[in-house]
């Protein structure tokens, strides 16, 4: 990608626009999906977004279900139905003037033009027809109950009770749910740890080989493999190279792809897990595309996975009232990306000149892959993740300094770093204003600190020297004690408990509360930071199973 950056003679703005300077990165295809073994072909002589999608339903506009609500909600009718705003007519005068009528005027229940997500034949249908062809699947769901409930549906629709789900220990705390609905045994893998950054990586095709063959040697079932990709920092696993030690052993691969719901849009970005051969995968449309939050997608292709199956899991778990607003916005999120192929070149700039500011500036490091010993093939290059730890600065301290100070808002912080997501409406002047601002920290501490004793700061991998005594299935069922934080070593813990965001846990019902895992804890504690899933949010004392 041309970069934007001029060198030493610059105009008063660090950033420039930078022009299309391809013709089109959009990687739009027809799958052939007869076998989950295929991997979706990209061809520069297939149908443009735009006239694939009008051949899906006789060409009739390019976002059915955001057209049929305005339909419905221009109709001119005595409405006798639910929810009890009646059309906006009711709504609480404080809401209204905060996000306006439209809101509530088009906050309809399931009319019949409007079809229904559980048994879908109009609108629906093919708003996720158009959708799985735009992102390569042969099967596309609408979420409402976000990207945990496809995860969820995910593992129940593959893993019965007493299969064996082999997932990396850094996994969103939405598949320790799944474990605990399907009844399904985790096979954690401990993913690559970098104690500097206090940062997990992914995993490895090699060591999911490996916990395969310790399953089958002890006379397991898998019932499915499951991968984050990418994790939050952005970091990928080669999803492909996954594929290949479980495809020929008939075992599913769920990829957990909350934070990629962009990669099929640009040359640029990495490639999507069906690109690589996945089972299913599960994107967060709201995060780096633009749907309303908590508006997702799940993608299958292959006959691994048992379409209906994954259907009747997704009824179980999702609302039986959807809000047609999200179920619209990832229409129209999906028609947007359809129709603008070069929707990414500016924000992928903007994202790179960004780094190089960056790096440059005194004190402060960007994450990258050299910052791990795998072989990850790939970080989401929209994610920005940097440390102050040379300016004596923790994650926490430097995210407050550059709020308070600059009213910079991250995406995520952690002990050692901060993460920034630039995205669609990331703006010239918005990444100007967070170069200026590090630049500011790096200046007033760079100095003043290098005179202070060196904090050595060691992280404990909290990950390391898990110890699973339960399933999470049967601690979640079993009758829990309240204990003293300081009293709970040894203990089996019988909470989640995990620092949010993230959202990745430190410790999971079932497992012995260890060394490492409450000394992280306390540290977390002592930094003010929430915590979710703890019956005690100042986590002074946690629950353990009563054995």
């Amino acid at each position: 990608m041309p970069r934007c950056l001029t060198g030493g003679s610059r105009s008063p703005a660090l950033f420039s626009h930078c022009p299309p300077h391809k013709v089109s990165h959009i990687r739009h295809t027809v799958v052939q999906c007869g076998t989950s073994l295929s991997t979706p072909k990209i061809t520069e002589t297939e149908a443009s977004p735009a006239e694939s999608s009008a051949a899906i339903q006789g060409g009739s506009g390019t976002a059915p279900l955001v057209h049929a609500l305005q339909s419905a909600a221009s109709q001119d009718v005595s409405c006798f139905h639910f929810p009890g705003h009646n059309r906006g007519k009711a709504a609480p005068s404080s809401l209204s003037k905060l996000i306006g009528p439209g809101a509530f005027l088009h906050d309809l229940p399931e009319l019949p033009e409007l079809d229904d997500l559980f048994s879908p034949k109009g609108v629906i249908l093919d708003a996720q027809k158009r959708a799985a062809q735009l992102f390569g699947s042969s099967k596309t769901w609408f979420l409402v109950n976000g990207t945990t409930c496809g995860i969820q549906a995910s593992v129940m629709a593959t893993c019965s009770p007493g299969d064996y789900l082999i997932v990396p220990r850094n996994c969103h705390i939405s598949v320790i749910s799944a474990l605990v609905l399907s009844g399904a045994v985790p096979k954690y893998i401990i993913p690559e740890y970098n104690s500097g950054w206090d940062i997990a990586g992914g995993i490895t095709p090699l060591q999911v080989e490996r916990a395969v063959k310790e399953l089958e040697e002890d006379g397991k079932r898998v019932g499915a493999v499951l991968v984050t990709s990418p994790t939050y920092h952005g970091v990928c696993s080669n999803v492909e190279g996954i594929v290949s030690v479980c495809h020929p052993r008939g075992i599913p691969v769920i990829v957990d792809e909350a934070h990629g719901a962009h990669f099929r849009f640009h040359d640029s970005l990495p490639s999507t897990a069906i690109e690589q051969g996945a089972d299913m995968a599960v994107q967060s449309t709201h995060k780096v595309l633009c749907s309303l939050t908590q508006s997702s997608m799940l993608h299958l292709v292959g006959d691994l996975v048992n379409v209906d199956k994954v259907s009747q899991c997704l009824q179980v778990l999702q609302s039986s009232s959807p809000s047609y607003l999200l179920l619209s916005s990832l229409d129209a999120a999906r028609d947007l990306v359809s129709k603008n192929a070069n929707i990414f070149d500016e924000p992928l700039a903007l994202a790179s000149e960004t780094k190089e500011h960056l790096m440059i500036i005194p004190g402060i490091s960007v994450l990258d892959l050299p910052c791990f010993a795998s072989d990850f093939p790939a970080i989401d290059p929209l994610r920005i993740t940097l440390t102050a730890s040379d300016l004596q600065l923790s994650g926490y301290e430097a995210d407050d300094i550059l709020y308070e100070g600059h009213r910079i808002v991250s995406e995520l912080v952690g002990t050692r770093a901060v993460t920034f997501a630039v995205n669609l409406g990331t703006r010239v002047q918005d990444v100007e204003k967070l170069v200026q601002s590090v630049k500011h920290l790096s200046e007033k501490y760079f100095f003043t600190n290098s005179s202070k004793p060196f904090r050595e700061n060691i992280v404990c991998d909290p990950l390391d020297k898990i110890s699973m005594h339960l399933t999470p299935r049967e601690a979640f069922f079993t009758k829990k004690r309240r204990v003293r934080i300081e009293d709970s070593l040894g203990e089996i813990c019988g909470e989640l408990i995990c620092p949010y965001p993230p959202g990745i846990p430190v410790l999971i019902p079932g497992e012995l509360v260890t060394h490492d895992s409450l000394s992280y804890l306390m540290n977390v504690r002592h930094q003010g930071i929430t915590i979710s899933g703890a019956a005690d949010s100042e986590l002074n004392s946690i629950l353990v199973c009563s054995l």
